[in-house]
């Protein structure tokens, strides 16, 4: 799951970032409202948590143009304003929730699974695909009973392919989604992935889940 990150203290921001990745989130930062709609514009997020108080493009415009486009995506606020009327502001311009400064990250992170879940493609902790089954809570994944050991990365592309059963994902989809902006590796990275979750999900199974499409991308799907 990704996750946007609109707070203009470039100290606080890197702290969430940092504690975001650290519970598997792929996080991206913004320091302002107006580069947070860059980012908006060239992927897509699971859910953004954005400051209210920021430079070029405050917070709460920020929603309001996201929902003036449709665009759902689950907001909430990170604020020192406190009062009241503050919040009733924030929840009427389009926030889902709001949390404010100073806060302890357990609630902070408990509060985006609240959001996360509100979601129909997130309401449940088990994705499941004939007897592939993927456990969200427990961050483990499994096949015919037995324990696939995935990596961190892994997991990631497969919660993303199974969220997305029976479509054909690009190469680039899968980095956008799972890996930050800040990603330089190598171009064949997303095959190398891929080919090794191929190995742990299909090799001892009859019937495979994994496909190529070639020069298209990747499907999870019955065969």
């Amino acid at each position: 799951m990704k996750i946007l990150v609109v707070e203009d203290e470039p100290a606080l921001n890197k702290i969430i970032a940092k504690r975001l990745k650290k519970e598997n989130y792929a996080v991206d930062s913004a320091l302002d409202g107006a580069e947070a709609l860059e980012y908006l514009a060239a992927t897509e997020y699971d859910a953004a948590i954005v400051d209210i108080m920021m430079p070029k493009l405050d917070g709460l415009s920020l929603v309001k143009k996201l929902r003036a486009q449709n665009n759902l995506l689950p907001v909430l606020f990170l604020t020192a304003k406190d009062t009241l009327e503050d919040k009733v502001n924030g929840l009427d311009c389009g926030g889902d929730d709001y949390l404010v400064k100073p806060f302890e990250f357990e609630e902070l992170l408990a509060r985006i699974r609240v959001l996360l879940r509100r979601q129909p493609d997130f309401g449940n902790n088990e994705l499941c695909l004939e007897d592939l089954v993927l456990d969200t809570k427990k961050h483990s994944a499994a096949r015919g009973g037995e324990d696939l050991n995935l990596t961190a990365k892994e997991f990631k592309i497969l919660e993303y392919l199974l969220r997305n059963t029976g479509a054909v994902l690009s190469r680039e989809q899968i980095q956008d989604h799972v890996w930050d902006f800040s990603y330089e590796g190598a171009s064949n990275m997303i095959d190398v992935y891929i080919n090794s979750l191929r190995k742990k999900v299909d090799k001892d199974f009859p019937n495979k889940l994994l496909h190529t499409i070639r020069g298209v991308g990747y499907v999870l799907k019955k065969d």
